[in-house]
């Protein structure tokens, strides 16, 4: 049977609270500790039709919760299926240096998630105050009482192309108001509608001073939204 995978954590007898927990599956898998030399692998059966439902999520999430407990974890991703418990465990064998490494570098962190997106009409304030061209050239389209639809068109891809690099801008300046209070920093997956979708791993004595920054630079700057999540397992840096 296939092994499924919650996280990565030294071998220690602390651990056992974690594999009394139910994993993923209807019924719960098992959970159990599989140990080789200095690392031991949280794991269970993998459910042949495992599906990213919203109770086996929140199963995954809370098998890395216990653990976590009982010092640091290096958490794999929902969905981590290995061929059998020996392929783990060779693979802890093997990888041995490089988990514990890993392990070291995200001690006493957490992983914070940040988001920041437009708000429209503020950034268009926002364009059109910092562009004397685009202002001046809506004005006077809007003192003519309308123009042709060539020269509106022009004006909409002008402003297009202004909030975009907007966009640029404030992706560097939301990164360069939190780095300082960061440990590491990884940009997320890349989608629409996202001006900015970045990880930092922080220490947890500087968790206050990262959220204050976060909430520091919205206030300043209105047309965005700025959307913190943490602190998370350090998925972004397990490597």
């Amino acid at each position: 049977m296939n092994t499924y995978v919650y996280g990565i954590a030294r071998n220690s007898p602390e651990l056992e609270s974690a594999s009394r927990t139910g994993g993923v599956g209807d019924p719960p898998r098992p959970v159990r500790l599989l140990g080789r030399g200095r690392l031991a692998a949280l794991v269970s059966d993998a459910p042949e039709d495992l599906r990213p439902k919203r109770r086996d999520l929140l199963a995954h999430q809370h098998v890395l919760t216990e653990a976590s407990a009982a010092g640091t974890v290096l958490p794999l991703r929902f969905g981590g299926v290995s061929a059998d418990d020996e392929t783990v465990a060779t693979a802890l064998a093997d990888r041995e240096e490089h988990y514990l490494e890993r392990l070291d570098a995200v001690d006493g962190k957490a992983e914070y998630n940040v988001k920041a997106h437009h708000d429209e009409e503020a950034v268009l304030h926002r364009v059109l105050a910092d562009d004397p061209d685009l202002r001046a050239m809506g004005a006077a389209q809007q003192a003519a009482g309308g123009t042709s639809q060539e020269e509106k068109l022009r004006l909409g891809e002008l402003i297009a192309a202004a909030v975009r690099r907007r966009e640029e801008l404030d992706r560097d300046e939301v990164h360069r108001a939190l780095k300082d209070t960061a440990v590491a920093s990884v940009p997320g997956p890349e989608s629409s509608g996202w001006v900015a979708n970045l990880s930092y791993l922080v220490e947890q004595e500087r968790a206050e001073e990262f959220v204050t920054a976060a909430a520091r630079f919205q206030r300043v700057n209105p047309h965005l939204r700025i959307q913190v999540n943490g602190p998370l397992p350090p998925y972004s840096f397990v490597g």
